[in-house]
């Protein structure tokens, strides 16, 4: 199938609410690794972020009623719904914390098919990242996020936030002294979310 010949995402999402799981792996498929290398960046934890991912796509499927699209891309609401996501996870599980913990517990024993040093070494820069931006406050954190890590335009962004381009705009502008280099640090995202498949519940 060429690029001209691929459905746009609301085609797929009008599909896969009808029944269809394929439609839904292909949107899985389209954006499962855009989600995961952006909550890692919010979390510091490859596996919190894996997991992260999949509730995601679950919570998804579980709201397929109330998505929106921006001209035809569901890019947008996916990454309001990682956020919603994100904000839940950190108020009851704190894990990245637990996960910069055990950097230095001889016991744990990782995952010998993992690139071991380099996930550790990613996990702890972004940790430094993300204590750096802890000193902005939580609406500047997940403007200067969404602009650096999500791959959003500034359209899509301000549609998300529900605020005017403009705003958005100024605001960036304020902000960039205070976090640049910061986002120039961070590890990038891994080739692919580890899990590859994705069912819907029905």
């Amino acid at each position: 199938m060429t690029t001209s010949e691929r459905p746009d995402d609301e085609t797929l999402w009008r599909r896969a609410a009808g029944g269809d799981d394929d439609a839904f792996a292909e949107i899985y498929r389209r954006y499962s690794d855009r989600i995961y290398g952006y909550l890692f960046r919010r979390c510091a934890s490859w596996s919190t972020a894996q997991d992260l991912t999949s509730v995601v796509f679950l919570e998804a499927w579980r709201r397929r009623r109330e998505v929106s699209f921006d001209d035809g891309s569901v890019a947008g609401w996916l990454h309001g719904v990682a956020g919603n996501v994100l904000r839940t996870s950190n108020r009851s599980l704190r894990r990245h914390d637990a996960a910069l913990r055990r950097l230095a517990d001889p016991l744990h024993e990782p995952d010998p098919a993992d690139d071991v040093a380099s996930r550790v070494d990613d996990e702890a820069r972004m940790a430094e990242v993300l204590r750096a931006l802890a000193t902005l406050p939580p609406d500047d954190v997940e403007l200067v996020a969404l602009t650096a890590w999500s791959g959003l335009s500034l359209t899509e962004i301000a549609r998300l936030l529900d605020l005017p381009v403009g705003t958005v705009k100024s605001r960036l502008s304020r902000l960039r002294t205070r976090v640049r280099g910061l986002v120039a640090e961070t590890p990038g995202a891994p080739d692919r979310h580890p899990s590859t498949t994705v069912r819907s519940t029905r």
